[in-house]
Protein backbone atom coordinates (compact mmCIF):
# COMPACT_ATOMS: atom_id res chain seq x y z
CA UNK A 1 0.00 0.00 0.00
CA UNK A 2 1.50 3.75 -0.87
CA UNK A 3 -0.01 6.52 2.05
CA UNK A 4 0.30 10.13 1.28
CA UNK A 5 0.25 12.13 4.43
CA UNK A 6 -1.10 15.31 5.03
CA UNK A 7 -0.99 17.81 8.10
CA UNK A 8 -3.25 21.07 8.84
CA UNK A 9 -2.96 22.81 12.04
CA UNK A 10 -0.88 23.01 14.93
CA UNK A 11 2.54 21.43 15.95
CA UNK A 12 -0.11 19.10 18.32
CA UNK A 13 -1.34 18.07 14.57
CA UNK A 14 2.53 17.40 13.05
CA UNK A 15 2.99 14.91 15.71
CA UNK A 16 0.09 12.87 15.81
CA UNK A 17 0.09 12.17 11.78
CA UNK A 18 4.34 11.21 12.30
CA UNK A 19 3.01 8.67 15.18
CA UNK A 20 0.20 7.43 12.34
CA UNK A 21 3.24 7.38 9.49
CA UNK A 22 5.35 5.54 11.44
CA UNK A 23 2.90 3.05 12.38
CA UNK A 24 2.16 2.71 8.57
CA UNK A 25 5.65 2.87 8.10
CA UNK A 26 5.97 -0.37 10.80
CA UNK A 27 2.73 -1.67 8.54
CA UNK A 28 4.60 -2.23 5.35
CA UNK A 29 3.01 0.46 3.52
CA UNK A 30 5.11 2.95 1.33
CA UNK A 31 4.95 6.77 2.22
CA UNK A 32 5.32 8.87 -1.10
CA UNK A 33 5.15 12.50 -1.55
CA UNK A 34 2.62 12.86 -4.21
CA UNK A 35 -1.20 12.05 -4.10
CA UNK A 36 -1.57 11.09 -7.29
CA UNK A 37 0.93 7.78 -6.65
CA UNK A 38 -0.95 6.97 -3.64
CA UNK A 39 -3.61 4.17 -3.19
CA UNK A 40 -4.47 6.15 0.00
CA UNK A 41 -4.17 9.38 1.37
CA UNK A 42 -3.95 10.05 5.60
CA UNK A 43 -5.29 13.83 5.92
CA UNK A 44 -5.19 15.46 9.79
CA UNK A 45 -7.44 17.89 10.29
CA UNK A 46 -8.45 21.22 12.26
CA UNK A 47 -11.19 22.80 13.04
CA UNK A 48 -9.94 26.02 14.86
CA UNK A 49 -11.08 28.45 12.30
CA UNK A 50 -14.12 27.93 9.79
CA UNK A 51 -10.91 28.83 6.79
CA UNK A 52 -9.07 24.84 7.92
CA UNK A 53 -12.48 23.21 7.32
CA UNK A 54 -12.71 25.10 3.99
CA UNK A 55 -9.47 24.40 2.89
CA UNK A 56 -9.56 20.86 4.25
CA UNK A 57 -12.50 20.35 1.82
CA UNK A 58 -11.21 21.53 -0.82
CA UNK A 59 -7.82 19.67 -0.52
CA UNK A 60 -9.70 16.42 -0.48
CA UNK A 61 -11.87 16.92 -2.95
CA UNK A 62 -8.36 17.93 -5.00
CA UNK A 63 -7.34 14.65 -3.97
CA UNK A 64 -10.25 12.65 -5.72
CA UNK A 65 -9.54 14.19 -8.68
CA UNK A 66 -5.91 14.13 -9.15
CA UNK A 67 -5.51 10.18 -8.22
CA UNK A 68 -7.24 7.10 -7.27
CA UNK A 69 -6.64 7.13 -3.82
CA UNK A 70 -9.13 6.75 -1.58
CA UNK A 71 -9.19 9.34 1.41
CA UNK A 72 -8.92 8.87 5.34
CA UNK A 73 -9.28 11.99 7.18
CA UNK A 74 -8.72 12.10 11.42
CA UNK A 75 -8.26 14.55 13.80
CA UNK A 76 -10.25 17.30 15.08
CA UNK A 77 -12.67 18.11 12.57
CA UNK A 78 -13.40 14.74 11.82
CA UNK A 79 -14.55 14.16 15.88
CA UNK A 80 -16.84 17.05 14.92
CA UNK A 81 -17.76 15.69 11.46
CA UNK A 82 -21.13 16.30 11.05
CA UNK A 83 -21.49 13.61 8.11
CA UNK A 84 -20.55 16.42 5.00
CA UNK A 85 -16.66 15.31 5.52
CA UNK A 86 -17.53 11.84 5.38
CA UNK A 87 -19.82 12.73 2.20
CA UNK A 88 -17.09 13.92 0.15
CA UNK A 89 -15.57 12.40 -2.84
CA UNK A 90 -13.73 9.41 -2.36
CA UNK A 91 -13.15 9.51 1.92
CA UNK A 92 -13.27 5.65 2.96
CA UNK A 93 -13.54 6.48 6.53
CA UNK A 94 -14.04 9.46 8.98
CA UNK A 95 -11.58 8.76 12.52
CA UNK A 96 -12.56 11.03 15.58
CA UNK A 97 -9.33 11.00 16.68
CA UNK A 98 -5.49 10.57 16.11
CA UNK A 99 -4.62 6.93 17.48
CA UNK A 100 -2.40 5.01 15.18
CA UNK A 101 -4.35 1.81 15.72
CA UNK A 102 -7.82 3.14 15.11
CA UNK A 103 -6.49 4.51 11.50
CA UNK A 104 -4.80 1.55 10.81
CA UNK A 105 -7.64 -0.54 11.11
CA UNK A 106 -9.88 2.49 9.25
CA UNK A 107 -7.28 1.56 6.59
CA UNK A 108 -7.66 -2.12 6.17
CA UNK A 109 -4.31 -3.61 7.97
CA UNK A 110 -4.61 -6.04 10.62
CA UNK A 111 -2.97 -4.27 14.12
CA UNK A 112 -2.57 -7.05 15.64
CA UNK A 113 0.18 -8.48 13.61
CA UNK A 114 2.18 -5.13 14.26
CA UNK A 115 5.14 -4.43 16.34
CA UNK A 116 4.69 -0.80 18.50
CA UNK A 117 5.42 1.73 15.91
CA UNK A 118 8.81 3.81 16.32
CA UNK A 119 8.60 6.96 17.61
CA UNK A 120 8.18 10.04 15.81
CA UNK A 121 11.86 11.14 14.25
CA UNK A 122 10.33 14.94 13.39
CA UNK A 123 11.88 16.88 10.78
CA UNK A 124 15.36 17.77 9.89
CA UNK A 125 17.12 17.96 13.76
CA UNK A 126 14.43 19.65 15.27
CA UNK A 127 11.57 17.11 16.63
CA UNK A 128 8.05 17.33 18.51
CA UNK A 129 7.22 15.73 21.97
CA UNK A 130 3.67 15.94 22.89
CA UNK A 131 3.72 16.16 26.63
CA UNK A 132 -0.25 16.41 27.04
CA UNK A 133 -3.62 16.72 24.57
CA UNK A 134 -7.14 18.01 25.56
CA UNK A 135 -8.32 21.24 27.70
CA UNK A 136 -10.17 22.18 30.76
CA UNK A 137 -10.70 25.91 29.40
CA UNK A 138 -13.91 26.54 27.79
CA UNK A 139 -12.72 29.34 25.68
CA UNK A 140 -15.59 30.65 23.86
CA UNK A 141 -14.44 30.73 20.37
CA UNK A 142 -12.77 27.54 20.60
CA UNK A 143 -13.93 24.54 19.06
CA UNK A 144 -10.85 22.45 19.70
CA UNK A 145 -11.53 21.57 23.31
CA UNK A 146 -14.76 19.98 21.49
CA UNK A 147 -12.89 17.87 19.49
CA UNK A 148 -9.71 16.39 21.66
CA UNK A 149 -11.28 16.40 25.08
CA UNK A 150 -10.19 17.36 28.79
CA UNK A 151 -6.05 18.18 30.02
CA UNK A 152 -4.31 14.54 29.67
CA UNK A 153 -0.96 15.08 31.05
CA UNK A 154 1.71 12.09 29.93
CA UNK A 155 3.65 10.69 32.76
CA UNK A 156 7.16 12.38 32.96
CA UNK A 157 8.82 8.91 33.17
CA UNK A 158 7.67 8.16 29.48
CA UNK A 159 8.66 11.71 28.87
CA UNK A 160 11.99 11.66 29.21
CA UNK A 161 12.60 7.96 27.72
CA UNK A 162 11.04 9.65 24.77
CA UNK A 163 12.93 12.63 24.66
CA UNK A 164 16.11 10.33 25.44
CA UNK A 165 15.20 8.54 22.54
CA UNK A 166 14.64 11.62 20.46
CA UNK A 167 17.86 13.45 21.01
CA UNK A 168 19.58 10.64 19.69
CA UNK A 169 18.75 12.08 16.26
CA UNK A 170 17.47 15.97 16.83
CA UNK A 171 19.31 18.67 18.32
CA UNK A 172 16.42 20.26 19.25
CA UNK A 173 12.69 19.21 20.93
CA UNK A 174 9.86 20.76 20.42
CA UNK A 175 7.38 20.35 23.97
CA UNK A 176 4.03 20.75 22.30
CA UNK A 177 0.45 19.98 23.21
CA UNK A 178 -3.14 21.62 23.10
CA UNK A 179 -2.58 23.56 26.56
CA UNK A 180 0.76 22.96 27.77
CA UNK A 181 0.53 24.85 30.39
CA UNK A 182 -1.42 22.83 32.72
CA UNK A 183 0.70 19.60 32.27
CA UNK A 184 1.15 18.02 35.67
CA UNK A 185 -2.92 18.23 36.70
CA UNK A 186 -3.16 14.51 37.63
CA UNK A 187 0.67 13.23 37.49
CA UNK A 188 2.86 12.56 40.41
CA UNK A 189 6.21 13.01 40.98
CA UNK A 190 6.96 9.69 40.27
CA UNK A 191 5.52 9.72 36.60
CA UNK A 192 2.63 7.63 37.25
CA UNK A 193 -0.75 9.06 37.02
CA UNK A 194 -2.14 9.83 40.43
CA UNK A 195 -4.55 11.84 42.49
CA UNK A 196 -1.73 14.25 43.42
CA UNK A 197 1.82 14.62 43.84
CA UNK A 198 3.72 11.94 45.92
CA UNK A 199 4.51 14.02 49.55
CA UNK A 200 8.46 13.55 48.89
CA UNK A 201 8.14 14.79 45.38
CA UNK A 202 8.00 18.48 44.15
CA UNK A 203 4.31 19.61 42.65
CA UNK A 204 4.53 18.48 38.88
CA UNK A 205 4.50 21.61 37.31
CA UNK A 206 5.71 22.16 33.82
CA UNK A 207 8.74 24.19 34.71
CA UNK A 208 9.30 21.52 37.09
CA UNK A 209 9.11 18.72 33.68
CA UNK A 210 11.41 21.11 31.60
CA UNK A 211 13.85 20.95 34.67
CA UNK A 212 13.74 17.04 34.64
CA UNK A 213 13.61 16.57 30.81
CA UNK A 214 17.37 19.23 31.04
CA UNK A 215 18.55 17.30 33.77
CA UNK A 216 18.05 13.45 31.89
CA UNK A 217 19.10 14.74 28.09
CA UNK A 218 21.22 17.87 28.30
CA UNK A 219 22.53 17.98 24.73
CA UNK A 220 19.58 19.33 23.46
CA UNK A 221 17.79 22.16 23.18
CA UNK A 222 13.92 22.44 24.21
CA UNK A 223 11.69 24.87 23.21
CA UNK A 224 8.12 25.52 24.10
CA UNK A 225 5.07 25.67 21.25
CA UNK A 226 2.82 28.45 22.84
CA UNK A 227 2.34 28.65 26.27
CA UNK A 228 0.06 31.03 28.43
CA UNK A 229 2.14 34.23 29.70
CA UNK A 230 0.73 34.25 32.93
CA UNK A 231 1.69 30.27 33.33
CA UNK A 232 5.23 31.01 32.59
CA UNK A 233 6.26 30.44 36.63
CA UNK A 234 9.29 31.19 38.27
CA UNK A 235 10.92 27.81 37.79
CA UNK A 236 10.15 28.73 33.59
CA UNK A 237 10.99 31.91 33.92
CA UNK A 238 14.80 30.89 35.68
CA UNK A 239 15.03 28.18 32.85
CA UNK A 240 14.94 31.13 29.94
CA UNK A 241 17.22 33.44 31.72
CA UNK A 242 19.88 31.21 33.24
CA UNK A 243 19.86 28.22 30.76
CA UNK A 244 19.99 29.66 27.06
CA UNK A 245 21.28 26.79 25.78
CA UNK A 246 19.10 24.12 27.35
CA UNK A 247 15.80 26.10 26.34
CA UNK A 248 15.25 28.21 23.57
CA UNK A 249 14.69 32.02 24.27
CA UNK A 250 11.15 32.23 22.51
CA UNK A 251 7.89 32.53 23.84
CA UNK A 252 4.63 32.30 22.22
CA UNK A 253 2.29 33.34 24.40
CA UNK A 254 -1.17 33.79 22.90
CA UNK A 255 -3.24 37.44 23.86
CA UNK A 256 -6.24 37.23 21.62
CA UNK A 257 -7.12 40.43 22.78
CA UNK A 258 -5.77 43.39 24.82
CA UNK A 259 -9.39 44.44 25.37
CA UNK A 260 -10.31 42.97 28.79
CA UNK A 261 -13.89 43.04 28.34
CA UNK A 262 -13.32 41.20 25.04
CA UNK A 263 -11.17 38.63 27.04
CA UNK A 264 -14.44 38.57 29.60
CA UNK A 265 -16.59 37.48 26.57
CA UNK A 266 -13.67 34.85 24.95
CA UNK A 267 -13.88 33.44 28.46
CA UNK A 268 -10.24 34.15 29.25
CA UNK A 269 -10.86 34.58 32.56
CA UNK A 270 -7.32 33.62 33.98
CA UNK A 271 -5.50 36.81 32.98
CA UNK A 272 -6.23 40.36 32.22
CA UNK A 273 -4.43 42.47 29.25
CA UNK A 274 -2.83 44.19 32.45
CA UNK A 275 -0.95 40.92 34.17
CA UNK A 276 -0.57 39.48 30.24
CA UNK A 277 1.41 42.67 29.98
CA UNK A 278 3.21 42.78 33.26
CA UNK A 279 4.36 39.64 32.99
CA UNK A 280 5.99 39.80 29.27
CA UNK A 281 7.73 43.27 30.61
CA UNK A 282 8.85 41.19 33.69
CA UNK A 283 10.79 38.77 31.54
CA UNK A 284 11.43 40.84 28.28
CA UNK A 285 13.72 43.22 31.12
CA UNK A 286 15.96 40.25 31.97
CA UNK A 287 16.28 38.23 28.49
CA UNK A 288 18.60 40.38 26.07
CA UNK A 289 17.14 38.35 23.58
CA UNK A 290 13.76 37.48 23.10
CA UNK A 291 11.42 35.42 20.25
CA UNK A 292 8.23 36.53 21.48
CA UNK A 293 4.71 35.82 19.63
CA UNK A 294 1.12 35.80 20.08
CA UNK A 295 -2.65 34.38 19.01
CA UNK A 296 -4.70 37.60 18.22
CA UNK A 297 -8.22 37.01 17.32
CA UNK A 298 -9.67 40.00 14.64
CA UNK A 299 -13.09 41.00 15.40
CA UNK A 300 -14.93 38.75 18.07
CA UNK A 301 -18.27 39.69 18.58
CA UNK A 302 -19.22 42.81 20.23
CA UNK A 303 -15.80 43.82 19.57
CA UNK A 304 -16.01 47.86 19.22
CA UNK A 305 -13.82 50.36 17.59
CA UNK A 306 -12.79 50.81 20.97
CA UNK A 307 -11.46 47.45 22.17
CA UNK A 308 -9.46 47.33 18.77
CA UNK A 309 -7.60 50.17 19.69
CA UNK A 310 -6.95 48.55 22.88
CA UNK A 311 -5.75 45.49 21.26
CA UNK A 312 -3.35 47.75 18.64
CA UNK A 313 -1.87 49.32 21.57
CA UNK A 314 -1.10 46.65 24.11
CA UNK A 315 0.75 45.02 20.62
CA UNK A 316 2.52 48.04 20.14
CA UNK A 317 3.70 48.73 23.52
CA UNK A 318 5.11 44.94 23.80
CA UNK A 319 8.05 43.35 21.82
CA UNK A 320 6.69 41.22 19.84
CA UNK A 321 8.72 39.81 16.83
CA UNK A 322 5.86 38.36 15.41
CA UNK A 323 2.44 37.97 15.71
CA UNK A 324 -0.20 34.89 14.55
CA UNK A 325 -3.80 36.89 13.19
CA UNK A 326 -6.71 35.33 13.06
CA UNK A 327 -9.88 36.69 11.61
CA UNK A 328 -12.77 35.50 13.69
CA UNK A 329 -14.77 32.94 12.18
CA UNK A 330 -17.69 31.31 13.78
CA UNK A 331 -17.62 27.57 14.78
CA UNK A 332 -21.00 26.21 15.23
CA UNK A 333 -20.01 24.08 18.03
CA UNK A 334 -18.23 27.19 20.11
CA UNK A 335 -20.53 29.49 22.18
CA UNK A 336 -19.21 32.78 20.40
CA UNK A 337 -21.55 31.16 17.54
CA UNK A 338 -24.54 32.37 20.08
CA UNK A 339 -23.22 35.67 20.85
CA UNK A 340 -24.99 38.83 19.75
CA UNK A 341 -22.60 41.23 18.17
CA UNK A 342 -21.67 39.53 15.36
CA UNK A 343 -19.78 41.79 13.54
CA UNK A 344 -19.93 42.32 9.33
CA UNK A 345 -16.91 40.47 7.32
CA UNK A 346 -15.50 43.73 6.03
CA UNK A 347 -15.08 44.85 9.71
CA UNK A 348 -13.39 42.00 10.18
CA UNK A 349 -11.35 41.81 7.67
CA UNK A 350 -10.29 45.20 7.98
CA UNK A 351 -9.11 45.08 11.30
CA UNK A 352 -7.16 41.70 10.93
CA UNK A 353 -5.59 43.32 8.13
CA UNK A 354 -4.36 46.03 10.52
CA UNK A 355 -3.33 43.68 13.10
CA UNK A 356 -1.29 41.81 10.19
CA UNK A 357 0.52 45.06 8.88
CA UNK A 358 1.35 45.48 12.76
CA UNK A 359 3.31 42.53 13.21
CA UNK A 360 4.68 41.99 9.84
CA UNK A 361 6.21 45.52 10.72
CA UNK A 362 7.63 44.24 14.16
CA UNK A 363 9.18 41.06 12.45
CA UNK A 364 10.69 42.86 10.64
CA UNK A 365 12.48 45.64 13.23
CA UNK A 366 13.29 43.03 14.89
CA UNK A 367 14.97 41.41 12.61
CA UNK A 368 16.95 44.45 11.51
CA UNK A 369 18.10 45.03 15.07
CA UNK A 370 19.62 41.12 15.08
CA UNK A 371 21.17 41.46 11.71
CA UNK A 372 24.81 40.74 12.14
CA UNK A 373 24.72 39.32 15.50
CA UNK A 374 25.10 35.92 16.33
CA UNK A 375 22.52 33.11 17.48
CA UNK A 376 22.48 29.67 18.78
CA UNK A 377 21.03 27.68 15.61
CA UNK A 378 19.71 23.97 14.68
CA UNK A 379 19.01 22.63 10.81
CA UNK A 380 15.80 22.76 10.49
CA UNK A 381 15.01 22.08 6.86
CA UNK A 382 16.60 22.82 3.23
CA UNK A 383 14.19 25.81 1.35
CA UNK A 384 14.81 26.31 -2.58
CA UNK A 385 19.13 24.86 -2.23
CA UNK A 386 19.65 26.56 0.92
CA UNK A 387 20.22 25.47 4.03
CA UNK A 388 17.54 26.53 6.96
CA UNK A 389 18.62 26.97 10.31
CA UNK A 390 16.11 28.02 13.07
CA UNK A 391 17.62 30.49 15.64
CA UNK A 392 16.84 30.21 19.75
CA UNK A 393 14.65 33.22 18.94
CA UNK A 394 12.74 31.88 16.19
CA UNK A 395 14.39 33.36 13.33
CA UNK A 396 15.21 31.55 10.15
CA UNK A 397 18.62 32.32 8.51
CA UNK A 398 19.39 30.57 5.45
CA UNK A 399 22.81 29.64 4.27
CA UNK A 400 24.52 28.46 1.10
CA UNK A 401 25.15 24.45 1.39
CA UNK A 402 28.89 25.03 0.93
CA UNK A 403 29.45 27.10 3.84
CA UNK A 404 27.66 24.15 6.07
CA UNK A 405 29.73 21.11 7.81
CA UNK A 406 27.46 18.77 8.42
CA UNK A 407 26.37 19.96 12.19
CA UNK A 408 22.84 20.43 13.19
CA UNK A 409 23.76 22.65 15.73
CA UNK A 410 25.82 25.27 15.35
CA UNK A 411 26.64 29.43 15.43
CA UNK A 412 25.19 30.93 13.13
CA UNK A 413 24.64 35.10 12.61
CA UNK A 414 21.71 36.37 11.65
CA UNK A 415 21.06 37.62 7.68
Amino acid sequence: MRVYFHTFGCKANQYDTERVRRAFDASGAVVVDDPALADLAVVNSCTVTHESEVKLRRFVRHVAKRSHARTIVMGCAAALDDGSIAALPSVRAVVANAEPADVLRAAGVDVRALHAAPLPAGTKSRALLKIQDGCDEHCTFCATTLARGANRSRAVDDLIEEARELAEHHAEIVLTGVHIGAWGLGVGGSGSPTLGPRPEAPAPTLGWLLESLIAAVPSVRFRLSSVEATEVDDTLASLLIGAPRHLAAHLHAPLQSGSNRVLKRMGRHWYTAESYRARIEWLAERLPILGLGADVIAGFPGETDEDHSASVALLRALPFTYLHVFPFSVRPDAAAARLPGQLPPVVIRDRARELRELGEAKAAAYRARRRGQTADGVVSGRQQGRLEVMTEDYLSVYLDTDRWEGRPRFEVTVN
